[in-house]
């Protein structure tokens, strides 16, 4: 039995979450389980996290099922589009959460290969599976998008200048394809969190110090829980924000108006 939670309802969606194994990623496939979709949970590191989620999933009623692909390589997309559709015979909603954040350089110290690393997942990735996603969707006419961006799409990160350009690229492109898939029933979208309570983060919200200094900067004074981005993407993907689309959607406790 499927035990619907706050989010909006999607029954009978089938749905692919990109980095699903942990973090903010995991969050979103439990919510969209949790509200009635069934999950295609995407992997490319811990099988053993992913099958996990797969588990918490299926306790909702969700047909869920784990998928090991490189969302930088453009074959394995394919596989993973393939191996989804073999499964549910459509795909109704894409998450693309997969992203890295990449090693700590200032530009001129920054390696090439790491910085177009970035990229390759954070930007190329998205846009290999929005590309396979929409060729269904605008033929069906029906279908939505939710590429998970970062606050920092608009605001600059020191050290991290590839994470930052990737973000604010991924913002432009949901932007232009939203333009463009919007006559075709296609809704897409951006969800930028800013401070998320994760294990990726843990050096940073664990020490005292380093977390007074990130929660000063944060009008709500806290950091967010990846429940509370899944929730928000789950509301977004239901028919209840049938009139959102083209826009990016900071979930950040006010973190972009700090000055």
């Amino acid at each position: 039995m499927k035990h619907e939670a706050p989010g909006g309802s999607l029954h009978g969606t089938r749905a692919l979450v990109t980095g699903g194994n942990s973090g903010i990623g995991a969050a979103i496939a439990r919510s969209l389980a949790a509200n009635g979709a069934d999950v295609a949970v995407n992997h490319i590191t811990d099988a053993h996290a992913a099958a996990a989620v797969v588990q918490a999933c299926r306790a909702f009623g969700s047909d869920a099922f784990s998928i090991e692909a490189d969302v930088s390589q453009a074959d394995a997309v394919d596989r993973m589009f393939d191996e989804t559709r073999s499964r549910y015979g459509r795909l109704d909603l894409l998450i693309n959460n997969a992203g890295i954040d990449g090693a700590a350089n200032l530009v001129w110290n920054a390696k090439r290969s790491e910085w177009l690393r970035v990229l390759e997942v954070n930007l190329f990735g998205a846009f290999y599976c929005m590309q396979k996603a929409l060729a269904d969707m605008i033929a069906r006419r029906r279908g939505v998008i939710i590429n998970i961006t970062s606050v920092h799409e608009v605001m600059p990160w020191k050290g991290f200048s590839a994470y930052a350009a990737s973000k604010a690229a991924l913002s432009m492109l949901t932007k232009t394809a939203a333009l463009e898939a919007a006559q075709h029933g296609v809704r897409i979208l951006a969800v930028a969190p800013g401070a998320v309570q994760t294990s990726l983060n843990e050096d940073v919200w664990k020490k005292p110090k380093s977390r007074d200094q990130l929660l000063e900067k944060i009008p709500l004074r806290r950091l967010a829980q990846p429940e509370e981005i899944a929730t928000l993407v789950a509301w977004l993907a239901s028919d209840e924000a049938r009139y959102q689309t083209g826009s990016t959607v900071f979930a950040d406790g006010g973190l972009t108006l700090y000055s």
